[in-house]
């Protein structure tokens, strides 16, 4: 097997010098080396004074990880969110280019387009008073890559987290909150005088619309989210034009987290508008595009012209934050030019309702630029080129060597941000599947996955495709997580052991194996066969799921990879078509609000689709999972209505049983492979170091990019 990783390393370092080439550049930096071939035994042996120097200088030298965090992994750091009134500011001032529009008599005063002083949203930057001007170039894949743009210029929820200490939360779209005794009653408190980027008031009628005409209309939004489901009891109401209540009919201690999330339901209108989702619209643009408000005939009309078969559809499209520029927002950059073009373009919101310590509005970049790319190569090539500003979606972690050599002659800082998620290459064995009883009988075999996992090499995989970057283990969430059951759960059923995955293999009867030493189906005789869909995004999955294979033929297992467009394989997971899903398990270091990789909530879920859907609809759907499988959903159900403290405890024990049984499988987590390797030009300032990677903060809007400002617009 020794021979074949050095032939992965090989190859890798090719692909490296591919890309060196291409930018100009030299060899790769010696920090990110490919590991040394084990010495053979002989050369191993040494006298006893050259084994003592050895072990002196591998004690004086820092290890990989170390030496890579010391230069790349900075201290998590951000902006403040200011909530003490009398330190506010009393004077405001606006970028040029809207003080021209001022002037010019297009634009009312910058104190009239801003919340009164009060209710402002003040934003302490995290090192200094920026300058206004200047487009921030990104990269983007295409009309599927809303997110790209969600990121950087969107964070339109309700409440937000705290930059430097998640999960603590912030104000944000509302200016504070209210949680009664009882824990039922939820009161927000919306910002007075805050306005849609049209100048429109933002008021609570435009949260009653949502609920009122949008979430409860079923033609728009036929399942209601589990984190609001007003069929079980559920209800928002409006107090006055600033104030609305949430109701449950059980304390729900979890919904303040819920509201600040980018993964549910109130996730805001950039993320979910185009689902009928968000927690609010802008009722006076949208209102001409739905039934309750425009005649039959009209609205008929409408959707001829546009081209679509009904108006759900046109609504929709219409409230569409990445292809609407038409679209009223509340976010600090609006789009002007449509993600389904060439060049997705957006630019600053004369009307956004923050600003820093000193009163400048926010923001202080004026244009967000995103030129396409082809494929991900080219993304990786502009920015290692330095043609990109700030990017951190769509950069591999594999290009890291060539990202550090570079760095100089491109004008950038390369970060790592490690997430807190367990594993960046996850493989979710689907419990629920049924497509071939054989492989479905071994997938629901806890020994089966044990075995599989303990039949993993992951140290090499770390050092293969992570670069010695990350944490190899099981899927468990780090340490640092409050949900974490314990230390050893990182290497429980994790550690490199094929002789006693042999030997499991053995003992649940799989003993039968063809001349090629894989073991045969009980059923018919042939080769027994997993099935492993590789999706070409993020990490080079393949090329993990090759060295997995690898690993698992030494204990004959024949793996299958096949590498398919990412549309077609969560197709394929949703119809409960997969005995495995390979992805990373992102989100799930906060479990209650993202739980989908974990467990099977929703078809979404890898490790279970059909369980999901029998979940999602109270069993009414899907397929009814065994005891086990139900006793950790029943843990989640608890946990969500729990308090805080008895929901942490909870989190662990389900952690503690997913970990044990091998849910997933994890190999290597904590890297930074997702949405984790950041280059940045050394012209923009206000960046952090470190910022909190996280599915429900949407890094780095954590880290509040309104303040993100260049240094020197003219390099």
């Amino acid at each position: 097997m020794l021979s074949k990783r050095i032939v992965w390393v090989a190859a890798l370092l090719a692909a490296v010098a591919m890309l060196v080439a291409a930018c100009g550049g030299g060899a790769p930096a010696p920090a990110a080396e490919a590991p040394a071939a084990e010495a053979p035994a002989a050369e191993a042996e040494a006298t006893e004074p050259a084994a003592e120097e050895a072990a002196a200088e591998e004690a004086a030298a820092p290890a990989e990880e170390e030496r890579l965090g010391a230069t790349l992994i900075g201290e998590i750091e951000g902006p403040t969110i200011i909530t003490d009134v009398n330190s506010y500011p009393t004077a405001f001032a606006e970028a040029p280019i809207l003080a021209e529009k001022v002037a010019a008599g297009g634009l009312p005063p910058v104190e009239e387009r801003l919340p009164v002083r009060e209710d402002l949203l003040v934003i302490q930057p995290l090192d200094e008073i920026g300058k206004y001007g200047g487009v921030w170039r990104r990269g983007f894949t295409g009309p599927g890559d809303q997110q790209n743009g969600e990121r950087v210029a969107g964070g339109d929820r309700l409440l937000f987290w705290d930059a430097d200490e998640f999960p603590k939360l912030t104000p944000n779209l509302a200016k504070g909150w209210e949680v009664s005794e009882d824990g039922k009653t939820i009161t927000i408190f919306l910002r007075n005088g805050a306005k849609w980027s049209d100048g429109e008031p933002f008021t609570a009628n435009d949260i009653m619309f949502w609920y009122e005409h949008m979430y409860q209309n079923e033609d728009l939004v036929p399942v209601r989210d589990a984190f609001f489901n007003i069929d079980k009891g559920a209800s928002l109401e409006m107090v006055d034009d600033y104030t609305i209540q949430f109701n449950f009919p059980e304390a729900n201690t979890l919904f303040l987290e819920v509201l600040a999330s980018s993964v549910n339901v109130f996730a805001g209108h950039v993320i979910q508008g185009d689902f009928g989702l968000g927690g609010f619209a802008p009722a006076h643009y949208l209102e001409q595009f739905h039934p309750d408000f425009v005649e039959q005939a009209e609205l008929d009309a409408k959707v001829a012209e546009a081209g679509f078969d009904n108006w759900v559809n046109l609504f929709k499209d219409r409230n569409s934050w990445s292809v609407n520029p038409d679209l009223p927002v509340m976010t600090p950059w609006k789009t002007v030019n449509p993600a389904t073009t060439d060049t997705w373009v957006l630019e600053r919101n004369p009307y956004y309702y923050g600003v820093d310590t000193a009163g400048n509005q926010l923001p202080y970049i004026d244009t967000i630029s995103m030129s396409l790319a082809e494929n991900l190569e080219v993304l990786n090539l502009r920015a290692i080129n330095g043609e990109l500003d700030y990017q951190a979606r769509h950069l591999a972690i594999a290009n890291v060597p060539v990202f550090l050599e570079n760095q100089e002659q491109g004008n950038y800082t390369l970060y790592l941000d490690p997430a807190q998620h367990g594993a960046d290459g996850a493989f979710m064995f689907n419990q629920s599947y049924e497509a071939d009883p054989e492989v479905a009988k071994w997938i629901k075999n806890v020994d089966f996955r044990r075995a599989l996992s303990l039949a993993v090499d992951r140290d090499s995989i770390n050092e293969i495709i992570f670069l010695g970057i990350g944490v190899p283990g099981s899927a468990v969430v780090a340490e640092s997580s409050v949900f974490n059951p314990g230390p050893e759960y990182r290497t429980l059923w994790s550690t490199y052991d094929p002789e006693k995955a042999n030997q499991m293999l053995d003992e649940i009867g799989l003993t039968e194996k063809d001349s090629e030493g894989y073991r045969l189906r009980t059923d018919n005789g042939e080769r027994l066969v997993l099935e492993i869909p590789s999706i070409p995004a993020f990490i080079n999955f393949t090329a993990l799921a090759e060295l997995v294979k690898e690993d698992w033929a030494e204990v004959g297992i024949f793996a299958n990879v096949v590498e398919s467009e990412r549309s077609l394989v969560e197709q394929r997971r949703a119809a409960n078509d997969l005995p495995i899903f390979l992805w990373q398990n992102d989100g799930t270091d906060e479990l209650y609000l993202y739980p989908y990789h974990a467990l099977p909530v929703a078809n979404t879920s890898g490790t279970g689709p059909a369980f999901g859907d029998w979940y999602a609809s109270g069993g009414t759907s899907g397929i009814e999972p065994p005891d086990n499988v139900k006793a950790v959903l029943d843990l989640f159900s608890q946990g969500l209505q729990a308090g805080p403290e008895e929901r942490i405890e909870i989190g662990k024990q389900i952690w503690a049983t997913i970990t044990d049984e091998v849910w997933t499988m994890g190999t290597v987590g904590q890297s930074g492979a997702f949405m984790g390797v950041r280059v940045v030009k050394n012209n923009m300032g206000n960046i952090p170091s470190r910022q909190f990677n996280i599915q429900a903060g949407q890094t780095p809007n954590i880290s509040r990019p309104s303040t993100f400002f260049f240094t020197d617009i003219s390099e």
